[in-house]
């Protein structure tokens, strides 16, 4: 019994110790995005994102932008595959703070829709191979690439708020909820990447486009396992959906 009671107490204190080595840096962002959806024929459309960010102090320096692509197929108007390719630009950060560091990103996704009377909700799950080029100090980038993939689950319910549902000039509510997870090789403390939460309004411009604006908060594990990032800020997103088809 003592044995066991001097473990337990061994195993607290190393627990103590891990927790209070701990570290969350804490950053107030502002993520502007842009999506379009274009649908061309009854099975073929395109993907397109942009994305910018801020650093700190919401509107200070920039800390990462994204152009994403990619080629929709499908299944049927409510479920689609697309596989694409993301350049990713982080700007100068901690590590490597006087240069951009690049990232070549090949994604792959099911999307998917359930549509009621005043509910929308949409999901997807993503799988991504992550080529980030290694650094060799804080002035200059090396050879070579680190890469993990990271698989990400995304749900959004919106929900209307107005008497016409989803119709022109009119507001819905957001809830919108993604995981990050990596896996790798190299991939040995965090294989929790983040988690991005979401909540806002959606004001529809028309049947099918509409602006986001609200609330975000992200909470991500950094690589060496315990330090922690925490991002506070706004989210703005502009989504159109472009019908190409013959009517």
């Amino acid at each position: 019994m003592k044995k066991i009671c001097f473990s337990l107490l061994i195993t607290l204190a190393a627990e103590e110790e891990i927790f209070s080595q701990k570290q969350t840096q804490h950053l107030q962002q502002a993520w502007m995005a842009y999506f379009n959806q274009s649908r061309f024929s009854g099975k073929w459309g395109l993907w397109a994102d942009v994305h910018l960010r801020t650093r700190e102090d919401i509107f200070s320096g920039f800390s990462q932008s994204i152009l994403r692509g990619g080629l929709t197929y499908y299944l049927n108007d409510l479920t689609k595959i697309t596989a694409g390719y993301a350049y990713v630009s982080h700007y100068p950060a901690d590590q490597h703070a006087n240069i951009t560091r690049p990232e070549h990103r090949p994604w792959q996704q099911l999307q998917w829709h359930t549509n009621y009377s005043r509910i929308r909700v949409m999901q997807y799950l993503r799988l991504e191979e992550r080529f980030r080029q290694k650094v060799k100090n804080e002035d200059e980038l090396d050879n070579g690439y680190n890469f993990n993939y990271r698989v990400r689950y995304n749900l959004l319910l919106t929900a209307a708020l107005g008497k016409k549902a989803f119709a022109p000039n009119t507001l819905s509510f957001v809830l919108n909820d993604e995981l990050h997870v990596n896996f790798g090789e190299e991939i040995i403390y965090n294989y929790f990447d983040q988690n991005r939460f979401f909540v806002g309004f959606s004001y529809h411009t028309t049947g099918s486009d509409n602006l986001q604006f609200g609330y975000l908060n992200v909470f991500q594990q950094l690589p060496s396992g315990n330090q922690y990032r925490q991002i506070q800020g706004i989210r703005m997103s502009y989504i159109q959906n472009l019908d190409f088809r013959r009517k």
